[in-house]
């Protein structure tokens, strides 16, 4: 049983990664993701595998791996705490330094690895953003990589296209504080022509689930 506190969001976000606790309370307000293949519960209802919801005051049940975020709804200026964001966050180009970056109003605090899991959180400053579409995710070397974004602050969408033209979109799914989208990779882990778009200044956070093989590979590059 492990509950750890995961230090990227602070000073603006509380994030804990739980694994198997028979229960665990929520005090406040929190967003929670099921990480776990199992379902995680609350009172009468479920939270299946990938996806989240707001819970408030009230106990988790069966949870055998999940991430807890508190504190994305505690400040009174939306627009004041997005600019402190930014003020502490570099930009993604600056960490990535993929070409689409460049140049765009997108910020990104330190990424944290535990296990097969990968967190950071990302601040999308400017509507629209157009931070590109892509398929492929060149830091992870081999195949079956997973990843699904959780909605913290403000609204956003993830368009999947067939084509690398925003013409060829098939598929535009909103995202609310609290909410994540529907996975959208396939059973060998291949990707469609995709990008997160805002519709206000957003802050969502990345979850990043490696395949075992992959770890030896990145522990050598870090």
């Amino acid at each position: 049983m492990t509950v750890s506190a995961i230090n990227i969001g602070r000073p603006f976000f509380d994030i804990t990664l739980i694994e198997d606790e028979a229960t665990f309370a929520v005090r406040g307000s929190a967003i929670v993701l099921n990480l776990s293949q199992s379902p995680l519960r609350l009172e009468q209802q479920q939270l299946s595998s990938l996806q989240s919801a707001i819970v408030r005051r009230t106990a988790l049940r069966e949870v055998n791996w999940a991430v807890v975020i508190e504190g994305f709804e505690s400040f009174d200026d939306e627009a004041a705490f997005c600019a402190e964001v930014r003020r502490t966050w570099p930009s993604a180009f600056d960490v990535r330094k993929e070409e689409r970056l460049r140049g765009v109003e997108h910020y990104m605090s330190p990424k944290v690895r535990i296990g097969e899991v990968g967190l950071s959180l990302y601040h999308s400053a400017s509507v629209p953003l157009k931070v590109g579409l892509h398929r492929d995710h060149p830091f992870c070397p081999v195949p079956g990589f997973r990843e699904v974004h959780t909605q913290l602050v403000g609204f956003g969408k993830m368009q999947q296209c067939r084509e690398r033209d925003l013409s060829t979109m098939y598929l535009e799914e909103y995202l609310a504080p609290g909410a994540t989208h529907r996975p959208m990779y396939d059973a060998q882990g291949q990707y469609p022509w995709h990008q997160y778009e805002t519709i206000t200044p957003s802050i969502f956070m990345a979850v990043e689930l490696l395949p075992a093989a992959a770890l030896p590979l990145l522990e050598k590059t870090n």
